[in-house]
C-alpha cells in the first residue's frame, strides 16, 4: 500500500527536508561571523534594552555552534539510512515491521523452549501444574484481558471464562481451537422480516424458556415464531447449539443482558461477535498453556 496518495508529496517532504538542513547549514555557518583580532572590540548591533544593555557583533561560541553542526550531520546521516525523505526507504531498508519481526523472532529463539516443553502435554493435566497455569496466567494477563477483563468474567459481549456456559464447548480442544483460529458468531436480525409485534411476543416465549413469567397467550404466540425462525439454531427446546455458537436460552445467562429491552434489541438488529485467532501470533506451544489455564478457569468453578 502506498504512503501517499500522488507521488508528488513524497518528493515536497523530500525537497522541502534537504533545503531546510542546507539552510541551517548556511545559517549557523553565518552566524558564527569572523573572529575579532587580538584587542578589536565587540560593537553594538544597534538593539538596546533598559538602556544599557546592548546586542553585539559577538560570533557564536565554538561549543555551540560544534554540537549545532553535529546534530545536522547526524540528522543527514539518519535520513541517509533511514526512512524520512518521502518515499525514500532508507539505504538500511528499515521499517517497523521488519524491526517487529525480528524481535519475535529473537523472542521466540530465546523462550521458545520454555513453552514447548509443555506442548506435548494433555491440556487438563496442565490446568492443574502450578507452573504451568502461572505462564497462562501471565499469557492471559498479557493478550485476553482487554476483552474478557483481568478476573476472566467477561462483560458484555464478550463471554465469562468462570463459568461453564461455552458458546463453542468448554472441553480442552474447543477452547484450544477458539484460541487458535477464532470465533465468528453472528445472530442474523430480524427487525425486516418479523413484525414489531411478533418480536415482542418472541421475546415473552424466549423468556420463559429461563423460567421468566409471560403472559400464556403472548408467549404461545411467540413459540410458533421461534419454532419457525429460531429453533433452527437455538434448537426446537432451545438449548442452543454449540457446532455453531448458538447460545442456550433456557439458563439465566445472557451474554448481551436479559432484559426485555435487550431481547428485542437482539432479534430486531441481531448480534454480530468475534474471537480474533491467535495461531499465527502467538503459535501453537503458547496458545496450548493459555487454553490450560482457560480450561483450569472454568474447572475450579
Amino acid at each position: 500500500m502506498a504512503d501517499f496518495t500522488s507521488g508528488f508529496w513524497a518528493w515536497f517532504i523530500g525537497i522541502i527536508t534537504v533545503v531546510s538542513i542546507a539552510a541551517l547549514l548556511y545559517f549557523a555557518l553565518n552566524m558564527a561571523g569572523r573572529r575579532r583580532a587580538p584587542g578589536e572590540k565587540a560593537e553594538s548591533v544597534g538593539y538596546v534594552w533598559d538602556e544599557d544593555l546592548h546586542e553585539l557583533n559577538n560570533p557564536l561560541p565554538r561549543w555551540w555552534l560544534n554540537l549545532f553542526l553535529i546534530s545536522l550531520v547526524f540528522g543527514a546521516i539518519y535520513l541517509f539510512l533511514y526512512p524520512g525523505l518521502g518515499s525514500y526507504k532508507g539505504y538500511l531498508g528499515w521499517t517497523q515491521v521488519k524491526q517487529y519481526r525480528q524481535e519475535i523472532k529473537q523472542a521466540r529463539k530465546k523462550y521458545g523452549p520454555l513453552y514447548e516443553k509443555y506442548s506435548h502435554q494433555d491440556i487438563a493435566s496442565l490446568a492443574s501444574n502450578p507452573e504451568a497455569r502461572q505462564m497462562g496466567a501471565r499469557l492471559f494477563a498479557t493478550y485476553c484481558t482487554a476483552c474478557h477483563g483481568s478476573d476472566a468474567r467477561g462483560a458484555r459481549g464478550f463471554p465469562n471464562l468462570r463459568d461453564s456456559e461455552w458458546l463453542y464447548g468448554g472441553d480442552p480442544k474447543s477452547i484450544e481451537t477458539t484460541i487458535l483460529d477464532g470465533r465468528q458468531g453472528a445472530m442474523p436480525a430480524w427487525g425486516a422480516v418479523l413484525s414489531k409485534e411478533d418480536i415482542f411476543n418472541t421475546e415473552e416465549y424466549v423468556r420463559t424458556l429461563s423460567g421468566r413469567s409471560a403472559e400464556p397467550q403472548v408467549a404461545a404466540k411467540g413459540k410458533k415464531i421461534f419454532e419457525t425462525y429460531c429453533a433452527a439454531c437455538h434448537g426446537a427446546d432451545g438449548k442452543g447449539n454449540q457446532q455453531i455458537g448458538a447460545p442456550n436460552l433456557t439458563n439465566d445467562i445472557w451474554l448481551y443482558g436479559g432484559s426485555q429491552k435487550t431481547i428485542i434489541e437482539t432479534i430486531t438488529h441481531g448480534r454480530k461477535g468475534r474471537m480474533p485467532p491467535h495461531r499465527e501470533f502467538l503459535g501453537k506451544a503458547k496458545v496450548h498453556l493459555l487454553a490450560a489455564y482457560v480450561y483450569g478457569l472454568s474447572a475450579d468453578n
